[in-house]
């Protein structure tokens, strides 16, 4: 997950500094909506692979390190999606707030 938008990061500091225009029409990397999906869509995922192997592991099925690596995986992905909400949260608050 954090691979995929540290790469879009890469990309941007490669470009150099350009006109919004060129900028956005020369980008080879995904854009930031596709970044974005992306990275929600894997925490999705990571997030019901934590419930299943929990399901399981209650049921005796999958052993207890299993259950813990997944449950702590789930915990990042979870971390990670709230601290990109509140970014843009705190983005929009900021916006807000400036003087037409």
């Amino acid at each position: 997950m954090i691979e995929s938008v540290s790469g879009f990061g890469a990309a941007q500091m490669s470009a150099g500094v350009r006109s919004p225009t060129s900028a956005s029409a020369s980008t080879q990397g995904p854009s930031f909506e596709q970044a974005l999906s992306q990275a929600i869509g894997s925490a999705v995922d990571t997030l019901q692979t934590g419930e299943a192997v929990a399901i399981q592991g209650v049921e005796g099925v999958a052993s207890p390190m299993k259950v813990v690596d997944s449950v702590m995986a789930a915990q990042r992905s979870l971390q990670s999606v709230l601290a990109i909400r509140d970014k843009a949260v705190s983005a929009y608050q900021e916006v807000a707030r400036m003087a037409i």
